[in-house]
């Protein structure tokens, strides 16, 4: 069982930056695939960045140039850093994990980000 705690999100003005992180417990971290969704208001739940465990990665194209996923498999944990924030990013961001072996999906309880003047 993989259980996973985000934290980082808060308010920040548009054009700013956040870090957000995903800490996992158990010990299978390095084989999992690692992702951040997020959803907005009345909208469906979207990935956003999604790291492999070889450490290849992947963007939506809203995000792609402003937003980078890392992982650290030392300490369990993933991050989602995300510069040039707008308005439109705002929305509660979703950890979530993949273990290929067992196809189990884990997710986070979510953290909200909102980007606001």
């Amino acid at each position: 069982q993989v259980q996973l705690v985000e934290s980082g999100g808060g308010l920040v003005q548009p054009g700013g930056s956040l870090r957000l992180s995903c800490v996992a417990s158990g010990r299978i971290f390095s084989r999992l695939t690692m992702g951040w969704y997020r959803q907005a208001p009345g909208k469906q739940r979207e990935l956003v960045a999604q790291i492999t465990s070889g450490g290849t990665t992947n963007y939506a194209d809203s995000v792609k140039g402003r937003f980078t996923i890392s992982r650290d498999n030392a300490k369990n944990t993933m991050y989602l850093q995300m510069n040039s924030l707008k308005p439109e990013d705002t929305a509660v961001y979703y950890c979530h994990a993949n273990f290929f072996i067992t196809n189990n999906n884990y997710w986070g309880q979510g953290t909200q980000v909102t980007v606001s003047s």
